[in-house]
């Protein structure tokens, strides 16, 4: 994406909404929320991460977490890497399931979209893949991306073992 967007979405109304920054978020929110929002696709990377591992990256002060709450509970994320001052990466964007069919997916996904263009970089850039929600590439297409490649991934599910690691918080 080469320029911020240009449309304007209303907030649905009846809910009650906050989008909050999370400068110093603890790990087992962070990888509650990542759970919560990436489990039906498959995302298993950040939960497969030791604490040192996942703690740098979400201290880099190049990262930046933000969530979403409706009605007062978390109910989605975005995360950034700004690359250098030219490239903002969303890097996880998302609604957990209790959010998904209030109508507000794509209003949050343009409340991240003014944010990383606040940043004023020339690019920012989205992964996404066949894991992702089917409907994903045409609403990032939607909001001004152009795909530059494309790319299959793997379903690798959690095994047992890291499934209890997780459980445990370690």
């Amino acid at each position: 994406m080469t320029a911020p967007p240009r449309q304007s979405i209303a907030l649905p109304v009846n809910l009650h909404t906050a989008v909050m920054r999370v400068p110093d978020i603890p790990l087992p929110y962070y990888r509650y929320l990542y759970d919560q929002v990436g489990r039906r696709w498959h995302w298993v990377d950040r939960l497969r991460m030791s604490d040192e591992a996942l703690t740098a990256i979400l201290r880099d002060k190049r990262t930046e977490v933000t969530v979403l709450y409706v009605n007062g509970a978390p109910a989605g994320f975005y995360e950034f890497f700004c690359e250098d001052a030219d490239t903002v990466e969303l890097c996880h964007f998302g609604l957990m399931e209790h959010a998904r069919g209030l109508g507000v997916g794509k209003w949050f996904l343009l409340q991240t979209l003014y944010a990383a263009w606040a940043h004023e970089p020339k690019k920012v850039a989205v992964t996404t893949n066949n894991l992702d929600h089917p409907r994903a590439l045409q609403l990032y297409q939607m909001f001004g991306f152009s795909p530059v490649s494309t790319s299959d991934a793997l379903v690798r599910p959690l095994s047992d073992d890291e499934i209890l690691r997780i459980h445990k918080g370690g």
